[in-house]
């Protein structure tokens, strides 16, 4: 793979970052303190300027509440939709498991009502 190539799939995956830190309404400052990063270190990331490693990578995907496919871009068609989805499931996920299971009920009852009135 040559350089140009990795540093695109940096500068793409440094901008989904950024977007995702943005919709999260967090600052450079308060994500790269989560992170355990310099905010140095967080604009580099996000203009693709540098890699991560995987330890980081891990942190920024807990922070941001996310799936690692849709930060390293393969999100299978690029659906909104899919991204809701998946952030709805990390979501759910991290929940005890009687917790998971009362919104696993809502969502059957719900799907169920809304066939009945299709």
């Amino acid at each position: 793979m040559s350089n140009r190539a990795i540093s695109t799939e940096l500068i793409e995956l440094g901008e989904r970052i950024r977007k995702r830190r943005q919709e999260m309404k967090l600052s450079q400052e308060s994500f790269a303190e989560k992170a355990g990063i310099s905010v140095n270190t967080v604009s580099r990331i996000e203009g693709g300027q540098t890699a991560m490693s995987v330890e980081i990578f891990r942190k920024m995907i807990e922070i941001l509440e996310t799936d690692a496919n849709l930060l390293l871009g393969k999100e299978g068609g690029g659906t909104e939709n899919l991204e809701s989805i998946q952030e709805v499931l990390y979501r759910i996920q991290k929940m005890e498991w009687k917790e998971q299971k009362i919104i696993m009920q809502t969502i059957d009852s719900l799907i169920d009502s809304f066939n009945e009135y299709r």
